[in-house]
């Protein structure tokens, strides 16, 4: 095999990875239905990931540096960043679900993407005062970016509106921005 068609092997067991835990978890993920979706089978998954914890750790990762690669944090920005995250994960939210699952199943392997932590860290501590409040300011800023897709249903609807429609999503949208304009940007006097 050459190389060429190992990476693009190993590419597709992990795109199947990503989508079966974050549909149900590591506990849930079956190793023979993600072989299946990646047209590969189970003996390549082992060679690759070495076993299910494996691949569910390189899902992991491999979906936090996707995430962290297709929306940084922008210095000076960070409101308008938590509207792109927003957009993000209800474009996709497979990066979210996979490190929910992680935070559940591995929390371990939830604190591995080292790499992408600290540049997120880094790019806002200058605005913060310092790497400590950067981390918790990044956490409060994803927990908002991220609440209208770890929001229950029933209370994002209600108000009797159906919470996937257009114009609900950009006032729910616009209330996220608002909300981390609200924390990160000085008031007038």
């Amino acid at each position: 095999m050459s190389n060429r068609d190992a990476e693009a092997t190993r590419a597709r067991i992990l795109r199947a990875a990503m989508a079966e835990f974050a549909a149900v978890g590591l506990a849930g993920g079956r190793v023979e239905r993600i072989a299946a979706q990646s047209e590969s089978n189970v003996r390549m998954i082992y060679a690759y990931f070495g076993n299910k914890a494996g691949l569910f750790d390189a899902a992991v990762h491999a979906a936090v540096e996707g995430m962290a690669a297709a929306v940084p944090p922008t210095p000076g920005m960070l409101a308008e960043w938590a509207g792109r995250l927003f957009d993000y994960h209800r474009a996709d939210p497979t990066a979210l679900r996979v490190s929910l699952w992680a935070q559940l199943e591995r929390p371990e392997v939830a604190a591995e993407p080292m790499e992408a932590y600290m540049a997120k860290t880094l790019t806002v501590s200058s605005e913060t005062g310092g790497a400590r409040r950067a981390i918790d300011l990044l956490a409060i800023v994803y927990a908002i970016a991220q609440a209208g897709t770890v929001t229950p249903r029933g209370l994002l609807s209600a108000d009797g509106a159906d919470p996937d429609d257009p114009e609900r999503v950009a006032q729910h949208r616009a209330a996220v921005v608002a909300a981390v304009a609200a924390i990160v940007e000085p008031r007038a006097s």
